[in-house]
């Protein structure tokens, strides 16, 4: 199978290193100032199975077709990167990793619903730019088709990639993807502060933000008749018992999750975009209960602030304290 890797971040930069590192031929799309740090150093990955360096040939856009093209854009950059290499697309299967619920929609508008196969990341890891990545957490790689059910070429691509990562099958991966926005929601208060997430909700205050957050939107999906499905190893249920208990009680309990994520500092992807001054994913995750709201007529409040603020933060390269991010939040 010839395979190419559309963005060389965080994700993209680890599937297209870790692919070529088991002796895998990949063709790696990224940009400008990518291509000169990888040229000049390699690229680099540290982190949870030890350091290795990868050359890669760093292409601006695809110059030949593949049979599979994974997608590790953001979503707000989907639309520019498939143009640039739309005329090599033709009949191409398409994998993509996006947070959030919406990159599917679009991929599938551009390129057909039927060439799209969807996946869900659940290993962690910190881009450095241009040619740095540390992994911070292994996890799986959920695969499954959004729009009809799985099909041989389903298995085909998690044979293809489980010689570098633990490629999972799984039904029901719209409700899945819900489920994962739940987890990257959280991301956005160390956006807030310029912190790592350690750091963030190692503050009980914080802990207990982003729990009402966590709250907020379950509540409104039960109201919009969406229901998020549990992932392998993760039981959605759990996730929602601990937002709705007593704030006292559960912010413990999830700033001991939050602070043992990684024995490395874990800087969520909202912030690592801001810090590179780049546009973050905050429409997409907080910001998709927010949308929600707005195209059912009812509120998300607090989820809507918090994208507020981020774009604040994004425009301004001035991170806040924890008082004002209670302060304008008005919760205490």
């Amino acid at each position: 199978m010839k395979v190419a890797v559309i963005g060389l971040g965080a994700i993209g930069g680890l599937v297209a290193c870790y692919l070529k590192s088991k002796g895998i031929p990949v063709i790696v799309v990224g940009r400008p100032e990518q291509k000169e740090a990888v040229e000049r150093e390699g690229f680099v990955i540290d982190g949870v199975r030890g350091r290795c360096v990868v050359y890669v040939d760093v292409k601006m856009r695809l110059e030949e077709r593949v049979d599979l093209a994974i997608v590790t854009v953001k979503t707000q950059d989907i639309r520019d990167a498939i143009d640039k290499s739309r005329p090599c697309l033709a009949g191409t299967d398409i994998l993509s990793t996006q947070n959030g619920v919406r990159a599917d929609k679009l991929l599938g508008l551009m390129l057909g619903e039927e060439r799209i196969i969807s996946s869900i990341v659940m290993f962690g890891s910190t881009y450095v730019p241009y040619n740095k990545v540390v992994h911070n957490f292994e996890g799986n790689w959920l695969i499954g088709r959004p729009y009809g059910a799985n099909d041989d070429k389903v298995k085909e691509i998690i044979a293809f990639l489980s010689p570098a990562f633990p490629a999972v099958e799984v039904e029901n991966i719209q409700g899945m993807k819900w489920t994962k926005i739940f987890l990257n929601s959280g991301n956005s208060l160390p956006a807030l502060l310029g912190k790592s997430v350690q750091e963030t909700y190692g503050n009980m205050e914080m802990c207990k933000v982003a729990l009402r957050l966590q709250k907020e939107g379950f509540d409104l999906l039960d109201k919009l008749g969406i229901t998020p499905a549990s992932m392998p190893e993760f039981d959605v249920e759990k996730l929602r018992g601990l937002a709705q208990m007593p704030l006292d009680q559960a912010a413990p309990i999830f700033s001991q999750i939050m602070v043992n994520l990684s024995k490395a500092p874990l800087y969520g992807s909202i912030l690592q975009s801001i810090q590179r001054g780049r546009a973050s994913e905050i429409d997409y995750i907080n910001g998709e209960f927010a949308n929600q709201a707005k195209l059912h007529d009812s509120e998300a409040i607090l989820n809507s602030r918090i994208v507020e603020l981020v774009h604040q933060v994004e425009r301004t390269k001035k991170f806040m304290t924890e008082d004002q991010v209670l302060e304008a939040l008005q919760v205490s």
